[in-house]
């Protein structure tokens, strides 16, 4: 099996050797390039093809905001995880808004780490335990809220029991087994999900569940 190929961009040079030193420690990862700012790291994207992006948010020049909608346009098949230390939660509606496969912080473990790369990279969005909560709060904030599309697609009632576990951060293998079901069943329904709300990502997917008053007590 070919390594992971992945592309680290952060404007802090210690921080990407430290990164780099810990994935290359691990069987299976290969750190394939770097750079310093957003754009750069988009011209690297594009050059090297990574099978993942791993990006900071707040870059001096291009922001790690900016470059991950330039890659969202041109190559929306390369999944971003952003590698910040903002909790601020407008960064983090505006990264998952941009098509950010996940949003997590620096102060994850590197078992974390490891295991949010290999679940993007099979499709799942992740975010740090911390985040969660932020999210739920940030979607129900009027200044945020007053730009969301009310109009609420009908979900079919199983639809609507793995949205809710989407937004619970629940992975495909968990809702299977709460549900009784094949994981592979999952993937079909979250499939339909994102094709009849129109959207990519399972991030978005619970911004779309917390924002339309899906969430139980919501």
């Amino acid at each position: 099996m070919s390594n992971t190929r992945i592309l680290l961009v952060d404007d802090h040079s210690l921080f990407r050797f430290g990164i780099k030193s810990l994935l290359q420690s691990q069987s299976g990862f290969e750190v394939v390039g770097e750079a310093s700012d957003g754009l750069e790291g988009v011209k690297r994207a594009k050059q090297l093809k990574p099978d993942i992006v791993l990006m900071d948010l707040h870059m001096p020049g291009t922001s790690g905001l900016e470059a991950l909608q330039m890659l969202t346009e041109s190559m929306p098949e390369t999944p971003v995880l952003m590698l910040t230390v903002s909790e601020d939660a407008q960064d983090l509606m505006q990264a998952l808004r941009s098509g950010a496969r996940g949003y997590l912080l620096k102060n994850i473990e590197i078992d974390f780490l490891i295991d949010s790369i290999h679940r993007a990279i099979k499709g799942e969005s992740v975010m740090s335990p911390q985040m969660s909560a932020t999210l739920m709060d940030a979607v129900r904030e009027p200044l945020i809220e007053q730009h969301v599309e009310k109009t609420t697609i009908k979900l079919t009632p199983r639809e609507s029991e793995i949205i809710i576990m989407l937004a619970q951060g629940e992975s495909n293998k968990s809702i299977a087994r709460t549900l009784n079901v094949a994981e592979s069943t999952v993937k079909i329904h979250v499939q339909g999900i994102l094709r009849k709300l129109n959207i990519s990502s399972r991030v978005q997917a619970a911004v779309y569940a917390v924002e339309h008053g899906l969430m139980p007590n919501s």
